[in-house]
């Protein structure tokens, strides 16, 4: 089997995309069915799991349901070569559009999706437009990696998108989620939140994970060297997000076996916007690339940090400001379900694109 490293290493892509996942990575969307089966399971089989989970928590979030969120993003964050800020953040032509894409053109697509297409639901519409909000930090560097990306743009942009977040994403719920609306006389009724709220929870779930994952690296290199760290510690920690992953979503759906059960159509309207979220953001940043002639590499790298959102974070933030069994936090937990088979598709079809766009191009990475 070909490591992701080998893969993105590679100029031409080795056999099928999904051979060179890892057991874990490869059966992921089997592991979030089973993990979502699980947990209506469970919730069925103890109606009163909710008041256990209630009764000690963070931040306003049910603690298990925490812990599981900071063990999901510590080792993305872990990953991140946060030396490597500086001179890739240097490269204007990927950095700009990168930037403009994930925090300007990013959360108003969504928005706009979700009010077309949730025009009658604002609470699965709110979730949604809080997942516009929440960029790119976690399973993009895999989706990047298999495609072929520049491994270190994309550790740059996941760091600068995570700093970033902790200072804008209050301000940006609060703008898509109250004042836009209220100036282009939608309703706000269904979708005040506080802008402390989000901001603690965005400071505990993002900068927590974050802190440690800096710390992490800094020791781990500074005491054992960069090739022990991300050659030998790294492997060992990166099951640990799929497990994470996996251990919140028993928990969500236990609290939301009952609604999703009862409306299935509600979950595949939730995805339908989705969908239509990871076309629009990927194809069309993939040709803005293309005609700045950024390369493959750096093409890759800017098409799939724009189209890969943070659910983790939505989630939790969702959580933390409307409660565990609310309609918002139904939409972020769909996020991951779709992006999954979504992402990995688009892997394919970079692969295809870069075999029938970028035959002569030396894949410098």
């Amino acid at each position: 089997m070909i490591s992701l490293r080998e893969a993105s290493e590679t100029s031409e892509p080795q056999g099928p995309v999904i051979g060179q996942l890892s057991l874990l990575d490869r059966f992921l969307p089997v592991w979030i069915g089973a993990a979502m089966a699980l947990g209506i399971v469970l919730g069925r089989l103890f109606p009163h799991l909710d008041t256990w989970l209630s009764s000690a928590t963070l931040a306003g979030t049910s603690l298990p349901i925490a812990i599981g969120l900071l063990v999901m993003m510590y080792p993305v964050l872990a990953k991140v070569r946060y030396s490597e800020l500086g001179r890739v953040t240097s490269n204007r032509r990927l950095m700009v559009p990168s930037l403009i894409l994930n925090w300007v053109i990013g959360p108003a697509v969504m928005f706009a999706l979700a009010w077309l297409m949730l025009p009658g639901l604002p609470a699965y519409r709110t979730g949604l437009i809080i997942v516009g909000i929440a960029r790119c930090i976690a399973m993009v560097l895999i989706w990047n990696d298999l495609a072929g990306g520049n491994r270190e743009a994309a550790a740059v942009l996941v760091a600068l998108n995570s700093l970033f977040q902790i200072v804008a994403f209050a301000a940006l719920a609060y703008f898509y989620l109250h004042l836009l609306p209220s100036w282009l006389g939608l309703s706000t009724a269904a979708v005040q939140v506080s802008i402390w709220a989000v901001a603690k929870s965005v400071l505990i779930f993002l900068g927590i994970p974050l802190a440690a994952g800096w710390t992490t690296r800094s020791l781990g290199e500074r005491y054992r060297g960069r090739q022990w760290y991300e050659e030998r510690f790294i492997p060992r920690i990166a099951p640990v997000a799929l497990y994470g992953l996996l251990f919140t979503v028993v928990l969500l759906f236990a609290l939301q076996g009952k609604a999703i059960s009862q409306h299935p159509g509600d979950v595949a309207r939730i995805a339908l916007p989705l969908l239509a979220y990871f076309a629009l953001m990927w194809a069309g940043s993939f040709a803005i690339g293309y005609r700045m002639h950024l390369g493959y590499p750096s093409t890759a790298t800017l098409a799939f940090t724009a189209a890969s959102n943070n659910f983790e974070l939505a989630i939790a933030v969702a959580i933390g400001v409307f409660g565990v069994t609310s309609g918002q936090a139904l939409a972020g937990v769909v996020g991951p379900l779709i992006e999954v088979p979504a992402l990995v598709g688009l892997v394919y079809v970079a692969l295809w694109v870069r075999r029938r766009f970028y035959q002569n191009e030396e894949i410098t990475l």
